[in-house]
């Protein structure tokens, strides 16, 4: 079945490695096939990853882009294992993305990981104001 995907007005996305930036126009076109893609309203990108989750995020990208992900499946067992050293409270998260990466759900564990984002970002505060009470 194809997959119809709409851009905004200079948009980007990915489709198998390939970055696509949308002109000046709505548009829509139907992908026919297997592709890999992000939307850009997906993508980490990696100036912006600058917390420990952002960087797992970026990671998780790299690995359901990429042709042989056996590198960055490394890197993303020592990032999680970092994050679960530094906050405790983000097992149920990283569990989560280790079990959608098990079962070759490669887009669902990105998902799971911009859950594990908000998650850091909403423990951040509370974090901070118990450092400095």
């Amino acid at each position: 079945m194809p997959l119809r995907i709409e851009l905004k007005p200079s948009e980007r996305l990915i489709i198998n490695g390939a970055l696509i930036k949308n002109l000046d126009r709505k548009s829509a076109f139907l992908v026919e096939g297997q592709c890999k893609f992000l939307r850009e309203s997906e993508i980490i990108r990696e100036s912006e990853a600058d917390t420990p989750c952002k960087k797992l995020c970026v990671t998780l990208q790299v690995i359901y882009l990429a042709d042989d992900p056996a590198e960055a499946e490394n890197l993303f067992v020592l990032q999680s294992t970092e994050i679960l050293r530094q906050m405790p409270s983000a097992a149920p998260y990283l569990l989560a993305i280790h079990d959608e990466l098990a079962a070759r759900q490669y887009h669902r564990a990105i998902k799971a990981g911009r859950q594990l984002v908000a998650f850091e970002a909403s423990s951040a505060p509370a974090a901070e104001a118990s450092a400095a009470g």
